[in-house]
């Protein structure tokens, strides 16, 4: 199948990250796979081995809407002739829903919430794209639960969860070694890690909040932020606030995770909203326990007190009550057991990507049953 993949951007993200997993994968097992990106952020663009390098294109869009971008992108995918389009979130699905003229259209959604009356307003445009749409793949029951309440649905709708290549996501134990002696931990430190873009919706100062009231407890805890964003000054001005910057480390983008996972002892995320974090599910395959708030599918990917901690969003004790516990090795040592296996169970990149080109493959035989009749059409 000749296959076209639609992004807002190749910013660092999990969205774009799943994007351009699945493009590469698709590409692997012999699809012609082509990927275009709507504004000029390549961040992840190295993440991308598609042949040849005509094969990813960026409109260079100047404005939230351009329709000059939108004109590129109908003669692109005019020219290309591919089997069906995929775009992923709204925005993009806006330009590929204005532009494929007839090519069946699936949209991969990896937001959950509605949060500014700016995005209550977009939907407004955006949800007829939703309904003229072939599919839409959400990534886990609870995301689609939300969005039929909202009415955002296409002609059919599918959940298939994030994966991951289990076989890449081992634990490191030297690289975790070298990154806890380059980041001045001692083998007694309980090291958290949290592994995310620092950007507001994340809310890093909460696990910076939690280290603090941890450190009044005597816990000898940590803080790994594996990332960067416009929140780092908030996280290291609370730091110094609470008196524990010297138990704080960022270490700035890292294009591979692996090892500073490795060197934490268990994962936090801290967010107000998530769907199905891919960096809970990498941390869990490196055999880490997750403490997640109770938001988005969290609930379908940990079993509390299992392979992880749920928390309630927003709620600071009970996120130092879940740390301080995991602060026994034989507890967080059990959780990381069981934490792989799930992933292995559930979460693995082949199924994903298995299910992913099953529905492609649906789609583009509709396409085949349809051209025809519109052949026919077009005669009379």
């Amino acid at each position: 199948m000749r296959l076209v993949f639609v992004t807002g951007s190749l910013v660092h993200g999990g969205a774009e990250r799943h994007s351009i997993t699945l493009a590469n994968r698709l590409a692997e097992r012999g699809h012609d796979c082509h990927a275009v990106y709507i504004k000029n952020d390549p961040s992840q663009l190295a993440r991308l081995k598609l042949a040849p390098p005509s094969s990813v294109r960026c409109l260079h869009a100047r404005r939230y809407f351009d329709p000059a971008a939108l004109s590129h992108l109908h003669a692109f995918l005019e020219r290309l002739d591919p089997a069906v389009v995929i775009a992923t979130n709204s925005y993009a699905l806006m330009y590929a829903g204005l532009a494929r003229r007839g090519v069946p259209l699936l949209v991969t959604l990896h937001s959950t919430y509605l949060q500014t009356l700016k995005e209550k307003l977009q939907l407004l445009a955006y949800r007829p794209l939703y309904w003229s749409a072939d599919a839409a793949v959400f990534v886990c029951e609870r995301q689609r639960s939300y969005w039929r309440r909202q009415a955002v649905l296409a002609r059919r709708n599918h959940v298939i969860y994030n994966g991951i290549d289990t076989g890449h996501w081992r634990s490191d134990p030297a690289g975790g070694e070298a990154v806890r002696r380059a980041c001045g931990f001692s083998a007694r430190d309980f090291v958290i890690g949290l592994s995310a873009v620092l950007r507001p919706e994340k809310n890093p100062v909460q696990l910076v909040d939690a280290l603090g009231e941890l450190a009044s407890r005597g816990v000898p805890a940590k803080a790994l932020f594996i990332g960067d964003g416009p929140q780092r000054a908030a996280v290291e001005a609370r730091a110094r606030a609470l008196g524990v910057a010297e138990r704080v480390v960022i270490s700035g983008f890292q294009q591979e995770v692996r090892p500073f996972v490795s060197a934490c002892d268990v994962m936090a995320l801290t967010s107000f909203t998530e769907t199905l974090s891919l960096a809970a599910i990498e941390a869990m395959a490196l055999g880490r326990p997750v403490v997640h708030p109770d938001v988005g599918g969290a609930a379908e990917l940990i079993q509390h007190g299992h392979d992880g901690l749920l928390f309630p969003v927003r709620d600071t004790a009970a996120l130092v009550e879940s740390l301080q516990a995991l602060a026994d090795p034989v507890a967080r040592a059990r959780m990381g057991e069981n934490a792989r296996a799930a992933v292995e169970a559930r979460f693995t990149e082949h199924s994903m990507v298995e299910r992913y080109e099953q529905l492609l493959a649906e789609l583009a035989s509709t396409r085949r049953k349809r051209e025809p009749l519109r052949k026919r059409a077009e005669a009379h």
